[in-house]
């Protein structure tokens, strides 16, 4: 496939607001619209690569006198759980990612897509698509009072938990090897969020959430089980990976799952390791493919939130991976619905 014959991705999660925030520039509108080096997502490399949009996350950071970096830098079996994060913390990060997202709207880089409609008609118009995502809700009151606010302002999609214990639930530690089994379920709080989830038309995400918690958001939940950003653990026993059974919930609800380019999350060895292969990635793929159906499958990055396979690079090398799906033999429908149609099936489902 040539650069001419570029297929649109639309992805299913990124950390770039938050290396915006992080970056304590004042025009971080210049900063993305113009591109910057480091990081992977900014205009000019996103229109190279293909991107067409995805799931923006907003992700409150650990409390920096924590001392401990989002992610450990190497496997390990017995990493505890991040600290749990003060909620006007978290409101003060959640609120300025927020902003940054809007003004990048303001000043053309994105449109801000509220609906399934909203992103095939950015996507038409050559706009980045993007979907207002929050990655742990902790700046949300188990009153569910900010959940209101949030919706208004365009809020479509959330991760009940990263990481870490909330007042909602609770998330996989970074273990290696680990199953994604580790600590209780949902609070009364957390089911009446996916409840109100449900009543508002905002998607859940699954990724970071442990197997009760899964458990309890399958149980309750009456839309599709989403997963933005995770793999399969039988190929690599993360558990931030999904297991068998957790593949086939998903399945049975007409959900799907978004590939996450974290090479920690792809390698057998569980390491974060640039020299990664693209062979990895399609494995994943494909297991995900007999797991899931082709209607199953997407793609979720982690751009600007993880250590990616250096043969991509960043977002302009995604036509990479489109070429490595080709050269294994997937045809153009498969790889478009992989790419951005499966993508858009399940926000119709979910989001409206």
């Amino acid at each position: 496939m040539t650069d001419t014959d570029l297929i649109p991705v639309f992805d299913g999660h990124n950390d770039t607001l938050l290396r915006l925030y992080q970056s304590k520039e004042a025009d971080v509108e210049k900063l993305f619209i113009e591109g910057t080096p480091g990081g992977h997502i900014d205009l000019p490399r996103a229109r190279k690569g293909g991107f067409a949009g995805g799931m923006f996350a907003i992700f409150p950071p650990p409390v920096e006198k924590s001392k401990r970096s989002a992610v450990p830098p190497a496997p390990s079996d017995n990493e505890p759980l991040p600290p749990e994060l003060p909620q006007a913390e978290a409101i003060t990060s959640t609120i300025g990612m927020a902003s940054i997202l809007f003004r990048l709207e303001r000043a053309g880089a994105l449109t801000v897509c509220r609906s399934a409609g909203d992103v095939r008609d950015a996507m038409a118009k050559g706009s980045i698509a993007a979907v207002f995502h929050i990655e742990g809700v902790e700046a949300i009151d188990p009153g569910l009072a900010m959940l209101d606010v949030l919706h208004a302002a365009g809020l479509r999609s959330l991760g009940i938990v990263w990481s870490r214990p909330n007042a909602f639930g609770n998330g996989v530690p970074f273990r290696f090897p680990s199953s994604p089994d580790t600590g209780p379920g949902l609070t009364d709080a957390g089911k009446a969020l996916v409840k109100a989830c449900n009543q508002l038309r905002i998607m859940i995400d699954l990724s970071h959430l442990n197997e009760k918690g899964f458990r309890d958001v399958a149980e309750l939940s009456d839309a599709p089980l989403v997963a933005t950003h995770s793999n399969v653990h039988a190929i690599c026993g993360h558990s931030r990976n999904l297991t068998d059974w957790q593949l086939g919930a998903i399945r049975e609800s007409g959900g799907m799952v978004g590939l996450n380019f974290a090479t920690g999350f792809l390698r057998e060895d569980g390491r974060m390791n640039a020299d990664t292969s693209l062979d990895i990635m399609v494995r994943h793929i494909d297991s995900l493919l007999q797991a899931l159906g082709e209607d199953g499958v997407g793609l979720g990055s982690d751009f600007d939130g993880a250590m990616i396979p250096a043969p991509i690079g960043d977002v302009a090398g995604l036509p990479k991976l489109i070429e490595a799906l080709a050269a294994r033999g997937f045809g153009r429908a498969l790889i478009e619905k992989i790419a951005y149609r499966n993508w858009l099936s399940v926000l119709e489902r979910t989001i409206g």
